[in-house]
């Protein structure tokens, strides 16, 4: 019995053995699962980290090169450039270098490292101006009854006209009975077109969602234009042919305001045309006006572009332009940018420009003519700012 015993005991030694070792085994196997999980995480965070950095490289080289041309006159020299740059809150750094000139284009080139992994971007730079769009607001759009709007000037490459709203709010584009739109309707990002586009007239082109939200950003008078003496009030005939600045304009009924050169003008406050009265730009003249304050052009007024050159007339709106009213009693012939105003266009003569507003309103049955030569712009034109295009990565 005894022996019996002692067989026993001797053999549950090995089978504990064999468990220990089995214990062992399983303990090493979830320890190596363990590491591998740990280390394939590092490395994923890592080129996580190395993608961000690249990204972010590109994005600061974009920031600079449009602080560049708020600088005028523009210089090719001295691109931006970073080296080792570090993110913040992480141990990743990013290089970025900009090569090109401006007939050319020009390309970014940006590098993010991250522990032993690196992530390389680039992307092409094109310059683009504020009048890209035939109409475009932050808020809403009207166009009335029989109200049409097309392209002017447009060569056979010309890409189709749009028309466009930041806005995803219901019915935010109104375009009412036949009116049509000889061209695209975008709307805010995340917006549904159906739901946004309140269409009783006629669209040719597309309706889509903008992929990203469209830069509304205010004017700023240039230095040197602020510098200048104020002319008062401008109520009487007036020939200006140089850069100037006045306080406001109240335009008596029959008077005129004869612009007679490339003239650069800042008015502080309100400008007011009334009945009868007239603004001419001469031939070979133009107009860039900067207003702080609302705009009204009374019945009959006139806004008279000789040229028939939208670009010779370019009005921006300034902070305090939130009104905008034209009656003209003529073809209007210019572009105007005013991000904070509601524009009305309640003259029956027809539009031939761009317009850039925070709500915009075509009345009775005039047409708006998109010129397609204001897509070309030069790096010395205002508000100008470069966008990516043909982005790839590494």
């Amino acid at each position: 019995m005894k022996k019996l015993q002692l067989k026993n005991r001797g053999s549950t030694i090995p089978l504990a053995l064999i468990a220990l070792v089995l214990l062992i085994l399983m303990g090493m196997s979830l320890l190596s699962q363990g590491l591998n999980a740990r280390v394939y995480s590092i490395r994923t965070s890592s080129d996580i980290a190395a993608q961000c950095a690249a990204d972010a490289g590109l994005t600061k080289a974009l920031f600079e090169m449009n602080k560049k041309l708020e600088v005028k006159p523009w210089s090719g020299k001295n691109l931006p450039t970073a080296t080792s740059t570090s993110m913040p809150n992480c141990d990743a750094i990013y290089n970025y270098k900009i090569t090109g000139i401006p007939g050319s284009g020009y390309m970014i080139e940006s590098t993010g490292i991250s522990g032993q992994n690196t992530k390389k971007v680039s992307c092409t730079l094109k310059l683009q101006g504020p009048f890209d769009a035939a109409i475009f607001t932050e808020n809403g759009i009207t166009l009335h009854s029989s109200a049409e709007v097309d392209g002017h000037n447009y060569g056979k490459s010309d890409k189709i006209l749009k028309i466009g709203t930041n806005s995803t709010k219901s019915g935010a584009i109104d375009l009412k009975n036949s009116s049509v739109v000889n061209g695209d309707v975008l709307v805010g990002t995340g917006g549904n077109p159906d739901d946004v586009i309140e269409n009783k007239g006629t669209i040719t082109g597309e309706t889509g969602t903008l992929t990203q939200e469209y830069d509304m950003h205010l004017m700023t008078v240039p230095k040197w234009l602020l510098s200048l003496p104020s002319g008062g009030t401008i109520k009487n005939d007036t020939t200006i042919h140089y850069a100037a600045r006045y306080d406001s304009i109240n335009l008596n009924s029959g008077e005129k305001i004869t612009i007679d050169g490339n003239v650069v003008m800042y008015v502080s406050g309100d400008m007011i045309i009334k009945s009868s009265a007239e603004l001419q730009i001469n031939k070979d003249a133009s107009l860039t006006l900067y207003l702080g304050g609302d705009f009204e052009g009374k019945n009959s007024s006139d806004i008279n572009n000789k040229t028939k050159i939208p670009k010779n007339l370019k009005i921006y709106g300034l902070d305090g332009c939130e009104s905008m009213i034209f009656k003209n009693s003529s073809d209007f012939y210019g572009t105007i940018y005013a991000p904070n105003a509601d524009i009305e266009m309640k003259n029956s003569a027809d539009v031939y420009g761009s317009v850039i507003a925070k709500n915009f309103e075509q009345k009775n049955s005039a047409d708006f003519f998109y010129d397609a030569s204001l897509r070309d712009v030069s790096v010395n034109d205002e508000a100008v700012r470069f966008v990516v295009t043909n982005w790839n990565e590494e």
